[in-house]
């Protein structure tokens, strides 16, 4: 059992556990992930890795709520544990100095792009980080990740904060710039933003790397689940990933099997909101 040594509300619907998993915390990098289990029944989800403390043992995960799993994930508390905490997975994002790198993160991936930037920073790079969130009510870490960045612009969608519009708007000007020297962008978040970063940095011909998230069980290649196609080859996100080149993968393909499975996800979590007695039942 993993216990949950610390736990925190980012925003209403974005939650942060750190845990107690001090074999994970020895060997963590930056793009890595785990399985996490709730229950022995419970479903195997994964989640990337926010933050580790080696020394201290223990792991920082952030998750949102979107299912049922995660749904049911917010309702634990500090003292409480999981069932499995396996990891880490995935091959960690390469980092080394290349100059000036661009990170982009969407939603509550910038929970995961926080230890790239640091690791990038850390290496001697110059960090620009783009924060894109749909108000500023779900706006968090900016000063986590802002000691990490030498600049941080952050979006809304409405404009509540910062620049209102997409993360590529911020994105394209600086590529545009005349005095342009970046060397790559790392972008992390929901699957179509990923899409149109890759799509903005291509006629740059800037190298961009992505963090793919399909749908996975097992984590280690077995299961098939969490397949791409990248450069017209068949990869394993879990194995061969999550880092790829988002000038090859295809996208369409990703999303549409991303949707394989929404109305059993509904149902699940319509299930689960019943035996607890806060369904939306007929006639209510």
């Amino acid at each position: 059992m993993y216990k949950i040594l610390e736990k925190q509300s980012l925003t209403p619907s974005i939650h942060l556990f750190k845990l107690d998993a001090p074999r994970v915390a020895a060997k963590a990098s930056a793009g890595q992930f785990v399985i996490i289990r709730n229950g022995d029944k419970g479903e195997r989800i994964p989640l990337t890795l926010a933050d580790w403390d080696a020394a201290e043992g223990t792991v920082t995960v952030v998750f949102m709520e979107v299912g049922k799993t995660t749904v049911e994930l917010a309702t634990l508390k500090a003292g409480d544990s999981l069932s499995d905490f396996a990891g880490p997975l995935g091959l960690p994002t390469h980092i080394d100095n290349y100059g000036t790198v661009v990170c982009v993160a969407g939603g509550f991936a910038v929970a995961t792009i926080m230890p790239i930037a640091r690791a990038l920073k850390q290496a001697g790079n110059r960090v620009i980080t783009i924060m894109g969130f749909r108000s500023k009510e779900l706006l968090f870490w900016e000063k986590e990740v802002g000691r990490w960045s030498d600049e941080l612009v952050i979006t809304t969608d409405d404009g509540s904060y910062g620049r209102k519009g997409l993360v590529t708007e911020p994105l394209r000007d600086l590529l545009a710039a005349p005095d342009n020297n970046i060397s790559r962008v790392i972008a992390i978040g929901p699957t179509v933003m990923m899409k149109f970063v890759s799509k903005t940095t291509e006629p740059f011909k800037t190298r961009t790397l992505v963090s793919l998230n399909p749908v996975m069980v097992d984590g280690t290649g077995m299961c098939g689940c969490c397949r791409v196609t990248v450069d017209g080859e068949t990869r394993f996100a879990c194995v061969d990933g999550p880092d790829f080149d988002g000038h090859l993968v295809d996208w369409d393909e990703l999303m549409a099997r991303q949707k394989s499975y929404l109305a059993e996800e509904v149902k699940s979590l319509e299930q689960w909101k019943c035996q607890r007695g806060t369904c939306q039942t007929e006639g209510k």
